[in-house]
């Protein structure tokens, strides 16, 4: 192998290698921090009909409605 193969297999290894290593060093959620967690401004949408507002506005805009994360939509005419 040679040298201009080897750098770059370790400019690609060592990053790997310390993200792994940093994520070893995380601790578990403890049972008393689980309280914190489970409050609604901690969820990705913190407001429902904001959420379905958000949606019917998506998907009249697409003109397509359901599968909301999955790709496809549109008229339906090929």
């Amino acid at each position: 192998m040679n040298l201009y193969a080897r750098h770059t297999m370790l400019v690609a290894i060592v990053p790997l290698l310390l993200s792994t290593a940093a994520c070893s060093l995380l601790e578990p959620v403890q049972a008393w921090e689980k309280g914190v967690l489970s409050k609604p401004e901690m969820t990705f949408d913190g407001d429902h009909l904001e959420s379905k507002y958000n949606e019917h506005i998506y998907f009249s805009k697409e003109g397509a409605s359901g599968g909301s994360g999955v790709g496809g939509g549109g008229c339906g005419c090929n």
